[in-house]
């Protein structure tokens, strides 16, 4: 009873093989944004999701896999084959009459003469578990590919947030540049009625002039950032770079307070990357017990049917095989010890893979929180830099004030501006690779 039970056992345990997130094995038809559509950044995500052929890539990889398991347990299973066999020869055959003298004689058989057909059935009966093993190992390293399809998925939602937070910094920083190139020339303007007058220098007039162009190479600046982003965002959702796409703005500070010890389990709960090398480890266990299985014999069962000659004469034969490799040279041993050791590399890469998972969420609890006093600092001093800007605007139109006063205080206006859209666009970076690092999308 306990022989025919084996192949059940196995059958169950690739029916069981878990049904992850992974529901396209081919790719579908591309949903493309809508002309003039303002997408948000989870459309966004849904978007690149659905076409990044990288993603398409880690789904075949898993229906290989899936492919491995049920190869791996084919052996528990019947194994029905067929043949067909009909020889045609010619020999030359000495042979010795009665009166004691040695003949040749030409011996030439047809295919009819020949001919077999039979098909034969085998079954192993019992292995010691040897291929249940093996299709535990397999299955492992499917539940790892289903792991890099979800790792995959992860690391395209973060470029998606990059991309699309990169687009809105930029946009930001053109507003700004705008502002600072109109102010550039309203003083320009100012300068040069000041010089007709001949209440201002020339150099005051130049130095305008130069901010004036400092401004607009800035403005150069922020547009080709602009540029740049679209095609990195274009990218990720895998559309083309010149596809012209609106974004909804997010760029907003929202506080949050963060639960390390939440977040650290929900992280070791969640980390594709620290599942994988679980899942590894686990396989390389499975491995073990392969190898030391191998030591042990197999039973068989075999027969088969068929005919002979034109006329099918039948015949057929039952058997039963016991096989068993005393030695093969040490391969048995050798590949025991290797399994072994495969073991104890998986294990510290497990570790390995734990620590850097806590260091990286580490390291992005640290970016969003100093993303947030950077926000809350730059509030602060963009409204210290518009009073001072406004005090040294009036004294400049009345004539009290001086270029270079002036100057310093639109600069010192544009790089608060700036680095209060730097501290929002880092914010939400941080935001996304907080998400990553957690195992979120």
């Amino acid at each position: 009873m306990t022989i025919l039970r084996v192949p059940l056992v196995a059958f169950v345990l690739v029916a069981l093989l878990p049904a992850v997130a992974v529901t396209q094995t081919a790719p579908a038809a591309r949903t493309t944004p809508a002309p003039g559509q303002v997408l948000t950044i989870d459309e966004c995500i849904a978007v690149a999701l659905e076409a990044q052929p990288t993603i398409q890539a880690t789904l075949y990889d898993y229906a290989a896999a899936r492919a491995r398991v049920r190869e791996a347990f084919s052996p528990l299973l019947p194994q029905l084959s067929g043949s067909v066999t009909a020889i045609r020869s010619n020999a030359t055959v000495p042979t010795t009459l009665t009166t004691g003298r040695t003949v040749t004689v030409q011996v030439s058989r047809q295919p009819s003469d020949t001919f077999l057909a039979q098909v034969q059935l085998s079954q192993l009966l019992f292995d010691f578990g040897k291929t249940l093993a093996a299709t535990q190992v397999a299955r492992k390293l499917a539940e790892v590919s289903a792991e890099g399809v979800e790792l995959q998925r992860q690391l395209i939602a973060l470029t998606v947030k990059e991309a699309y937070t990169n687009i809105l910094l930029a946009q930001r920083l053109i507003r700004v540049q705008e502002q600072a190139v109109e102010r550039a020339e309203l003083n320009l303007a100012s300068a040069k009625g000041f010089l007709d007058v001949g209440t201002q220098p020339l150099s005051t007039v130049v130095r305008a002039e130069v901010d004036v162009a400092n401004a607009k190479v800035d403005l150069i600046n922020a547009r080709n950032a602009l540029r740049t982003a679209r095609v990195a965002l274009n990218t990720a959702m895998a559309l083309d770079v010149n596809t012209p796409i609106e974004i909804r703005d997010n760029l907003e500070y929202q506080p949050m307070t963060l639960d390390r010890t939440a977040l650290r389990a929900e992280a070791l709960r969640q980390s594709p990357e620290y599942r994988q090398a679980k899942l590894q480890t686990s396989a390389a266990q499975a491995s073990v017990q392969v190898a030391s299985r191998n030591f042990l014999p197999n039973v068989s069962g075999t027969g088969s049917y068929g005919g002979s000659q034109l006329d099918l004469n039948p015949n057929w034969s039952l058997g039963l095989a016991f096989t068993w490799n005393i030695f093969d040279g040490g391969n048995r041993i050798a590949a025991y010890d290797e399994a072994k050791a495969n073991l104890g590399a998986a294990a510290a890469r497990t570790k390995a893979a734990e620590l850097t998972l806590i260091q990286n969420l580490e390291q992005a609890e640290i970016a969003v929180e100093a993303a947030q006093e950077r926000i809350q600092a730059a509030q602060v001093v963009i409204a210290s830099a518009q009073e001072n800007f406004r005090l040294a605007q009036g004294r400049f139109d009345v004539g009290v004030g001086t270029i270079l006063e002036l100057t310093d205080a639109q600069l010192a206006l544009t790089q608060a501006s700036n680095t209060e859209a730097q501290a929002l666009s880092d914010y939400r970076i941080a935001l996304a690779q907080l998400d990553r690092a957690a195992g979120r999308r």
